[in-house]
């Protein structure tokens, strides 16, 4: 969330809120072409267990429209697609063309065409009208936005009554063990990772750090209630290293 208007962190660092979406735009132009990739590699392949969780809590049937938002390169895209069928909509956004276009090549050279749409869109302020989505999953997206309230609420604002939400994001291991072990893997291998497989150590640098800086499971809970959600809870996973918060419009 921004600080005072003005300021916000990025990372570990204090920005001007007004620079941070350009500043994490650079991150992820970086590395969309090794983001699937990276994402198997720092994970030991367990993104996927997590997706699939996520996938399985949506609950998507037939001729539901569903937006996937920051969808990256469209791992869940891909799901809900075969899920809603001919008669339903996906929309993959994100505010990064240059993941949306990865996401797109990728999931066109899988034969994924019909029902998706792909839109480059801001969290804050979604360009859709009231009421309109059956479900929205955000998958570690929400950290990087700016003003994660504002971003929450334009969430609500385009969900439909009946409606839910699923926000699949890093957050705060339980066991002190885990913890430790988690901040020795993040910040001092995850980076040399990122240098060796991506020519990029900065960036996974600055992933880890976001990841620190996101709201505990219940402060994002509490700022989903506060956004209007009429319901709110969350799973943990891995110990709490990843959670799914997931909010209900009635």
């Amino acid at each position: 969330m921004a600080d005072n208007g003005d300021k916000t962190h990025f990372g570990y660092k204090t920005v001007e809120a007004d620079k941070k979406a350009e500043m994490v735009a650079d991150v992820f132009h970086s590395v969309a072409s090794k983001y699937d990739l990276m994402n198997d590699l720092m994970s030991f392949g367990v993104h996927r267990y997590w997706k699939r969780f996520t996938i399985e809590c949506a609950a998507a049937r037939p001729g539901m429209k569903v937006l996937d938002l920051a969808g990256g390169t469209g791992d869940l895209t891909r799901k809900f697609s075969q899920l809603v069928g001919e008669k339903g909509e996906v929309v993959l956004a994100d505010i990064n063309d240059s993941m949306l276009k990865v996401g797109r090549a990728k999931l066109q050279d899988q034969g994924v065409v019909g029902n998706v749409n792909y839109v480059q869109a801001n969290a804050e302020a979604l360009p859709f009208p009231d009421n309109h989505f059956d479900i929205i999953t955000i998958a570690f997206g929400l950290r990087n936005v700016t003003d994660k309230a504002r971003a929450l609420a334009s969430m609500q604002r385009v969900l439909k009554p009946g409606g839910k939400l699923l926000v699949l994001e890093f957050s705060k291991p339980l066991n002190p063990m885990m913890k430790k072990a988690y901040d020795f893997y993040s910040f001092q291998v995850i980076p040399r990772m990122g240098s060796m497989v991506a020519g990029d150590a900065e960036s996974y640098q600055y992933l880890s750090e976001s990841i620190r800086m996101h709201p505990d499971q219940e402060t994002l809970k509490q700022m989903m209630l506060d956004a209007g959600f009429d319901q709110a809870d969350y799973v943990n996973m891995t110990n709490g290293v990843v959670a799914l918060h997931r909010g209900y419009k009635f």
